[in-house]
């Protein structure tokens, strides 16, 4: 879950400027410094480490916590930002009694070298405070709100407090905020959703809540995620490009979980030197050894959801196939989330190893029917499926899910000819871009001629995932896939285009001895899975109805039914 700037770095540039103005004796230095979380002293299984993002990049680590007591509250810590910066924090503590009315403030800290201190004391609704900066002193008298927020900037622990004030807050309730001989404002509490992380150690409820620092002519959006108890997990405020996050869930291995039951079981898969891990979903009532599926997911960096466009394509599948009484198996795929391996090295071959292993430790299980295991690809998965199927006699059965029928050559320049189409390009253009995908994929294949390609595009070209997709063909694998076939085909998929279930069909009823085929064809439904208007990749995102067409899922469920029947 590492952190990622949605907005310009001239927004950022612009809007921190701004808020740096209400802070000149800070020295808030535009976005580039606006980011120091820090920690509790206190009782030390209260401190949690938080890593700090800048755009992106890692800018510091620091230690955050929150102590509670029969008086009231503290916030309290220390950290460090990058050598760029050069803010150190030794102490910071920030008093509050139990009603969240501020008491005082203290820190101590050098930037640059330079002695920073600050000491704030509120009675009331007046605030005074004392400031040495560089070897400067000034005090300054404000009124403030009797139940402000004290945000000294550029320090970022103190919103622990407010994480714990917007636990209970509604959409549109103001909390008033103070930022220590400096100025007043409000923030302003938005929408608030439930989120769940996943981690090595376990499962993190979160709250994930919008915010709006209402300065004045200048405000900024963010978003403060805290955990039920309201202990701060993550502060983002994309206009300064900052990300505040508690270490664990920042962590590479971490993921936010989209879709879950709840008797979701984690489950590690022992691979090539590595172990993969994903998540076994099953019927909540369970008798007897279960039928099982095996989930893959398309192309690309995909986890075990396989969210696109806000659908989490695998996730909703593994839920609907299990409410109808199968175990199902989804997984991240090798170096991505949870799982271990290295995706650059890894092509089409790899990932079919990675299936079979997964049928394997479901094999293994004394609750799972080894003799009824299935597996289910969709997109780029169909092709791994097909794979792992022609060398795997434990897979009873194979469905494909918007799979191609093609080439993996002629569907790269199949999806280059139709992107093309909609591009106002002259003809020469697009003949240009054609010519040069066809020289690609020569190059590749055959692995003559990359030398003459364009550096950009050899760089492009370089990632074993995509070369095998280039030499995979379902016209030389099919005839070693000796199990029952589905296929899947939506009508409005413009990215596997419906003429590939075609070849796809016409391959598999070319097998020896016959083995079952079916094919279902669905009206309305694009590459996703879900109800669409056009079909383009376009519209993804614009979709209201995220959910998968039940005019899928239930002749999957009823072809898995009468396929993966038990042994007499």
């Amino acid at each position: 879950m590492r952190p990622r700037s949605d907005r310009s770095r001239k927004a950022a540039r612009s809007r921190a400027a701004v808020y740096a103005s209400l802070m000149p004796s800070f020295h808030f230095m535009r976005a580039a410094c606006a980011a120091l979380a820090v920690a509790l002293p206190a009782a030390a299984d209260a401190q949690e480490s938080f890593s700090v993002y800048i755009r992106g990049v890692a800018a510091g680590a620091e230690q955050i916590g929150v102590a509670r007591t029969a008086e009231g509250w503290t916030i309290s810590g220390s950290g460090r930002l990058a050598a760029s910066v050069d803010l150190v924090t030794r102490r910071l503590q920030i008093r509050y009694d139990a009603e969240w009315k501020p008491i005082d403030l203290t820190i101590d800290a050098t930037m640059r070298a330079q002695p920073l201190s600050l000491r704030t004391t509120v009675s009331g609704t007046t605030a005074t405070s004392h400031v040495v900066n560089a070897g400067q002193v000034a005090d300054k008298v404000d009124a403030i709100a009797a139940d402000a927020v004290l945000l000294p900037s550029p320090f970022w622990a103190p919103f622990a407090a407010l994480a714990q004030r917007t636990r209970d807050a509604a959409s549109g309730a103001m909390i008033p905020a103070y930022i220590p001989g400096q100025a007043s404002f409000n923030i302003r509490i938005g929408e608030s959703s439930p989120e769940q992380i996943q981690t090595v150690s376990g499962l993190v409820v979160a709250r994930r809540t919008a915010i709006t620092l209402a300065i004045p002519n200048a405000p900024l959006d963010g978003e403060i995620w805290s955990d039920a108890t309201g202990r701060l997990l993550r502060l983002t405020i994309p206009g300064q490009g900052l990300d505040v996050v508690r270490e664990d869930i920042a962590a590479v291995s971490s993921r936010r979980v989209t879709i879950s039951r709840a008797n979701d079981e984690q489950v590690k898969i022992g691979g090539s030197g590595f172990t993969l891990v994903g998540t076994l979903s099953r019927p909540e009532r369970v008798g007897g050894r279960l039928p099982a599926v095996v989930l893959v997911g398309g192309s690309g960096p995909q986890d075990r959801d396989e969210l696109v466009s806000g659908v989490p394509i695998l996730g909703q599948l593994a839920g609907a196939i299990a409410n109808a009484g199968f175990a199902v198996l989804r997984y991240d795929k090798r170096g991505i989330g949870q799982s271990g391996g290295r995706t650059e090295s890894a092509s089409l071959a790899d990932f079919a190893e990675d299936v079979r292993a997964a049928v394997k430790m479901l094999s293994d299980r004394k609750d799972i029917d080894p003799k009824r295991i299935a597996v289910m690809g969709h997109s780029e998965g169909g092709a791994i499926a097909l794979l792992a199927a022609s060398k795997e006699k434990r897979i009873a059965a194979v469905a494909l899910l918007e799979a191609h029928g093609t080439s993996g050559a002629e569907l790269i320049l199949s999806q280059q000819k139709r992107a093309l189409d909609r591009m106002t390009l002259s003809p020469e253009e697009k003949q240009a871009k054609i010519d040069l995908q066809k020289r690609v994929n020569e190059a590749v294949i055959t692995g003559k001629g990359l030398d003459q390609l364009p550096p950009e595009i050899r760089r492009q070209a370089d990632n074993v995932e995509f070369q095998s997709l280039l030499s995979n063909d379902p016209a030389r694998v099919m005839p070693d896939v000796k199990q029952p076939l589905l296929i899947v085909q939506g009508s409005l998929d413009t990215q596997v285009e419906p003429y590939n279930a075609d070849r796809l069909e016409a391959l598999a009823r070319k097998r020896k001895n016959s083995p079952p085929v079916e094919v279902v064809r669905v009206a309305g439904v694009n590459h996703l899975l879900v109800p669409a208007k056009t079909g383009e990749a376009e519209e993804y995102a614009s979709l209201k109805d995220k959910n998968i067409s039940s005019d899928v899922v239930q002749p999957i469920i009823a072809w898995l039914q009468k396929t993966l029947v038990p042994a007499k």
